[in-house]
């Protein structure tokens, strides 16, 4: 997302920054990280383990801990300041919290995991998927949306990339990033198993939701809900930055700078606030939503998208491999995203039968 409008203009291009103080590559780290964890969890959102779950079972149901209100009482208290700054590298500190507190989550559920070992209570894991009556091989492709949408970031490289003082150290930043998210993904799959094996559902958060045998389970088991929760929290700001610029140059093209023109990025920003906090109280649940978005628009944004950009090749510097690697990302992501979606829909109509 380069500022300079022009055709020929790399995405990316060398510049001066002419801010105070350069972006640092630590920020961009935690920005890209927390890019990535974010847009696979905050698909798995619902209503009894964030917005309820831990308000109503420690303080009893009433008005103020409502779904609408807790969601009101984020937006403005920790949505709206975040939203705020106009430098994505401003994000840099509620993001390194945000990381933070997915390497929590992984340490207690690490620590859950172990103890259930030691006590003898969890399962082998095996390293083929069981294939049952109910379960076919191409039900299997319904977990490529969640996979292409946990390592779909691109949204967040330039306007991250581009406050660098050397917008070529973004490719050191995403390396990091992604060995970062990783570890956490693969750390998350196996101690969930471990920790409640055949019963781990799809959003393993809800395993947290089920009551604890003892009090300090209980305890942990709050923790990681909470931690949860903040961390969606966190992770907003974040991917509402870009959305807002691309918004910005979609409608206004040819104005200035959106960090420059107050009244502009202040309307904006309350816009799309005020339409995510009334789309999330009218969808509680968006796992079908999150699977057929990450069956397409995430789908395009990882792999058909900039294999189309290297196939065009306009600045003429892509090689026969290039050309090669784009086909294949652009090929395998229209068969996987077509059995994905088909088998979804199957699955859908099945269920109402």
């Amino acid at each position: 997302m380069s500022p300079t409008i022009g055709v020929d203009v790399p995405l990316l291009p060398e510049h001066k920054v002419t801010e105070k103080r350069a972006a640092s590559v630590s920020g961009a780290v935690f920005n890209v990280s927390t890019s990535i964890i974010g847009d696979v969890l905050s698909g798995n959102v619902h209503e009894g383990s964030v917005h309820l779950g831990v308000l109503q079972e420690w303080f009893g149901i009433h008005w103020w801990n409502s779904r609408a209100f807790a969601l009101f009482f984020i937006v403005v208290f920790v949505m709206l300041p975040l939203v705020s700054f106009r430098r994505v590298e401003s994000l840099r500190f509620s993001s390194a919290i945000s990381v933070l507190l997915a390497v929590v989550f992984v340490g207690i559920s690490s620590v859950l995991a172990i103890s259930a070992l030691i006590e003898g209570k969890t399962n082998s894991p095996r390293l083929l998927p069981h294939l049952d009556n109910q379960v076919s091989f191409f039900d299997l492709f319904t977990a490529v949306p969640v996979i292409v949408t946990a390592f779909t970031f691109h949204s967040n490289v330039h306007p991250i990339g581009f406050e660098l003082g050397k917008p070529s150290d973004m490719i050191s930043a995403v390396r990091i990033s992604l060995v970062i998210c990783a570890v956490i993904y693969f750390s998350i799959g196996i101690f969930g198993y471990l920790l409640f094996g055949e019963s781990i559902m799809a959003d393993i958060l809800v395993n947290f939701d089920r009551s604890s045998d003892t009090a300090s389970g209980a305890l942990l088991n709050d923790m990681v809900r909470l931690s949860y929760a903040l961390h969606l929290m966190l992770v907003f700001p974040l991917l509402n930055f870009s959305l807002r610029a691309n918004i910005d140059e979609f409608l206004f093209p040819r104005k200035t700078l959106l960090a420059k023109d107050t009244t502009r990025f202040v309307s904006l920003t309350l816009i799309i606030l005020i339409f995510t906090y009334l789309l999330a109280i009218a969808i509680p649940n968006i796992w079908y939503f999150f699977q057929f978005v990450g069956s397409t628009f995430a789908v395009c944004l990882a792999f058909i998208f900039p294999g189309a950009i290297v196939l065009r090749d306009t600045h003429r510097i892509s090689t026969t491999k290039d050309r090669i690697i784009a086909s294949t990302m652009i090929i395998l992501a229209v068969v996987t995203s077509t059995i994905a979606i088909s088998t979804n829909i199957y699955s859908m109509t099945s269920n109402k039968l």
